[in-house]
């Protein structure tokens, strides 16, 4: 067990047992999707998820001003989503903030500094945060928000009174959305084909406009994907009013896979649910609920498109890497069926699997040239091979996979997934105006496709503009992509390290190694994160750490693939490194022979 000063928030949430009560279901699927939604925000302010606990969560920071700045934070959010719940769905959380000594024993805390948080969060007014006066006064003169001075208060099981400060939300703006574009696969493949069926109108006939618009859209955002073809309005509005089985309506329209679902409207509150379904073995894939103010009715129904394709076209990538072959024959595979092989492959996300996947992928290009998705995936598992430390990297290997890239949007010029790959390729190179112009791109042919905005925030990592990136890093989490061709976590990691946001860093690279416990770069940084916040013990043993699974890197060989326009960035990062104790090069010993 360890004894430390910690700074400590308590969430729970306010009448959590009523709520359960009414809809026990929604209201933990509600409750789970706010918690996913503010996690970055803990992450972004170097704090740890301790335990959740059942109707809220425990967090630990090393700063109380992170730790107040991230409870402001995640309430402000928390009142932009409550905004678009009807009342009976709105979700409160109370926080408290107290700073002072924890007892560690694993992952877990103990002690005052706990028990008081505790209890002020059960004084906290829902949507508030109560702070103890001991982190209000550590933590002040650095806080851009206001508390107001609460008073004293007598908190159960806690002898003396506690001085407390509490703050309320004032309320924050959502973002706008864009849209428009179009793409598909060529005709040629047997791919995956995607049926929107007309969403059903469970309110009065006046509004039967709506659920038709938001079907329209629907089919407008996920036929911006490159992955899939999507069925059009003709064909399947057909089937509208028809009480028809939806296996039946999937082999009249040749679907793999079926999208429905329904609106409601009561008053000024509107409830859109949506389902996913494999269509020949009827499998339910995903199902999502989205309650929203009505208020400027096209903003709303822009903003559900845009949620429903976030959620939906994930799915059907990962559904589709685990299909069975479409070839009549396992032995006379055709090159959409190798790709779709080597992607399974991927999904796996071992050294093993991404050498078959790279395998794969190689034969489906040698058998059809102009497959562009197979030219972006092979770029995508070389370079993310490198960066794991599962690949070494070279020359050849930076020139191919770029050459890749480059072929795939030449190939697909509407896929925005080719150009997110190139925009990639080209800040790794150094090449930051063509890196930004074809992140533009991606996000131009689809504003829905948040990879795209994420590998935009690369763009700003790379010239320096570490907020822009992370800002944009945290909103591609936020929108719960779990695409594993896109490391947000490690991203995150890199941009608060280059502002000398070391815990937030740290919290970040926690996260990023749990998904890869052996993953190079994330080994490095936060052997460097933990250097430069002068944690030198821990420090020596990260670099051990990794060193142990890379024993041949060094720093210099390491900076080799990074190309950062600013040189204090890539100064800080060298500097973190051998702080740590990780050697600049190898000496080569050579003998010589004395002459006589």
């Amino acid at each position: 067990m360890e004894r430390r000063l910690a700074a400590i928030v308590c969430a729970d949430v306010a009448g959590y047992s009523r709520m359960m009560g009414a809809d026990e279901a929604g209201t933990h699927a509600t409750f789970k999707a706010h918690r996913s939604a503010i996690y970055p925000i803990i992450l972004n302010h170097g704090g740890r998820l301790v335990k959740n606990t059942g109707d809220g969560f425990l967090l630990e920071f090393a700063s109380v001003v992170s730790a107040i700045e991230a409870a402001i934070a995640m309430q402000a959010l928390m009142a932009e989503r409550n905004d678009h719940l009807p009342a009976d769905r709105v979700m409160k959380f109370r926080l408290g903030v107290h700073m002072g000594d924890v007892i560690s024993d694993e992952d877990d805390v103990f002690g005052d500094g706990v028990n008081i948080a505790v209890r002020l969060e059960a004084i906290a007014v829902p949507g508030g945060v109560a702070v103890s006066a001991k982190a209000y006064q550590e933590a002040s003169k650095h806080l851009g928000a206001v508390l107001v001075d609460s008073g004293q208060h007598r908190l159960k099981n806690i002898e003396e009174p506690v001085h407390v400060w509490s703050w309320q939300p004032g309320g924050v703006d959502a973002p706008g959305r864009e849209l428009r574009g179009a793409t598909d696969l060529p005709a040629q493949y047997r791919t995956a084909i995607v049926g929107v069926l007309p969403f059903a109108n469970l309110s009065d006939d006046a509004d039967e406009y709506f659920s038709d618009g938001l079907t329209e859209d629907l089919i407008h955002a996920l036929s911006l994907q490159s992955f899939y073809r999507v069925l059009s309005r003709n064909s399947t509005f057909s089937f509208k009013d028809k009480n028809l089985s939806t296996r039946l309506i999937a082999r009249e329209i040749d679907a793999t896979y079926l999208i429905q679902g329904s609106v409601r409207r009561a008053g000024s509150k509107i409830r859109v649910t949506a389902e996913l379904t494999a269509a020949e073995s009827g499998e339910q894939l995903w199902t999502g609920r989205y309650d929203r103010d009505i208020g400027d009715l096209f903003a709303m129904q822009d903003e559900i498109t845009t949620k429903l394709s976030a959620a939906l076209a994930p799915e059907i990538f990962r559904a589709e890497a685990s299909a069975p072959t479409r070839s009549s024959s396992s032995t006379d595979l055709t090159a959409w069926d190798r790709f779709l092989r080597g992607l399974s492959h991927y999904y796996r996300h071992t050294k093993a699997d991404f050498e078959t996947a790279i395998a794969l992928f190689r034969e489906a290009i040698a058998l059809d040239p102009t497959l562009a998705i197979a030219h972006a995936y092979l770029a995508t598992v070389m370079v993310q091979g490198v960066q794991y430390g599962w690949i070494r990297s070279t020359r050849g290997l930076w020139t191919e996979a770029m050459s890749l890239a480059e072929s795939s949007v030449r190939l697909d010029p509407r896929s925005s997934f080719g150009f997110a790959i190139l925009s990639y390729l080209h800040s790794m190179e150094g090449h930051y105006e063509a890196a930004m112009a074809a992140a533009n791109s991606a996000v131009k042919l689809n504003p829905y496709d948040m990879g795209a905005r994420g590998v935009l925030g690369i763009c700003h990592m790379v010239i320096g503009e570490h907020r822009q990136a992370i800002e944009l890093f945290s909103a591609a989490v936020q929108r719960g992509t779990s695409d594993p061709r896109y490391k947000w976590g490690a991203l995150n990691a890199f941009s608060h390290f280059l502002l000398g946001q070391y815990d937030a860093s740290l919290s970040w690279a926690r996260e990023a190694l749990y998904l890869n416990p052996n993953h190079l770069q994330v080994l490095a940084l936060r052997a460097a994160a933990l250097a430069q916040s002068g944690r030198t013990d821990e420090a020596a043993k990260a670099a051990e750490a990794l060193l142990g699974n890379f024993p041949d890197l060094t720093v210099e060989r390491h900076l080799r693939n990074f190309r950062w326009k600013n040189p204090d960035d890539i100064a800080r990062y060298r500097e973190g490194l051998l702080k740590a104790g990780v050697p600049y090069g190898r000496l080569t010993l050579v003998e010589s022979k004395r002459t006589a």
